[in-house]
């Protein structure tokens, strides 16, 4: 299957013509989920996506093969309700409306893709610090997130996702993007995969892959 022909079955799991479009455009240009799929490749341990929205990731993981069990949180309980009827399709996948601060289970890989600069720094810390208790002895952690860090790419960022709460996409009361040293602080105990993952978008997204350090020399 193509690029294009799985960014239409994808898009196709939606009843709105307008999530279809963005769901299309999502697929075909954020190299999010392919790195994702990446990380978490030969792994059978159940995912937590925080801040899941509708549901797009764990259906991508589907698509590719990525058995394990999925649970989506958000907190945008319309993106919930979106996501659950889309994901009639597939097993395994369950979507929860929740607090991305909230504690997590133990023994997950854990997925967090841009949601960390909706929360004020004390929140930040306990989101990370609660996905590093969730990966056990042998986790993964994968964020992709914007970062301060003064360049034309940051101020492209904040703007555009300032735009976007604005307008109601993103439920959020702040806009804080954290520092590359606020994230990689909680994972002291984790080898450490960082790099931009710009892509061909203009953003100043970064890439975080963490693994436990039994897990990271672990036969794949």
């Amino acid at each position: 299957m193509t690029d294009h022909q799985l960014a239409d079955r994808l898009a196709s799991l939606y009843e709105r013509r307008s999530l279809q479009g963005y769901v299309r455009w999502k697929v075909r240009t954020d190299p999010a989920y392919s790195a994702v799929l990446a990380a978490l490749r030969g792994r059978d341990t159940a995912v937590v996506d925080l801040g899941c929205g509708v549901g797009l990731l764990p259906f991508y993981l589907r698509e590719h093969g990525h058995a394990a069990p999925i649970v989506g949180i958000d907190f945008d309980r319309r993106k919930i309700d979106v996501a659950r009827k889309a994901a009639e399709r597939y097993d395994g996948i369950e979507f929860l409306s929740g607090d991305a601060r909230g504690a997590l289970p133990r023994g997950r890989d854990v997925v967090i893709l841009d949601i960390l600069h909706y929360f004020d720094d004390a929140a930040q810390r306990t989101i990370l610090e609660n996905a590093a208790r969730a990966a056990g002895d042998d986790g993964v952690i994968v964020i992709r997130q914007g970062l301060r860090d003064g360049s034309w790419r940051y101020r492209l960022t904040a703007f555009v996702d300032g735009l976007a709460r604005l307008l109601r996409w993103m439920k959020a009361e702040r806009l804080n993007f954290p520092t590359r040293g606020v994230i990689e602080a909680p994972f002291a105990g984790f080898d450490a995969e960082v790099r931009p993952l710009w892509g061909r978008m203009p953003y100043n997204n970064y890439l975080f892959v963490f693994r436990r350090r039994a897990a990271a020399h672990r036969p794949v």
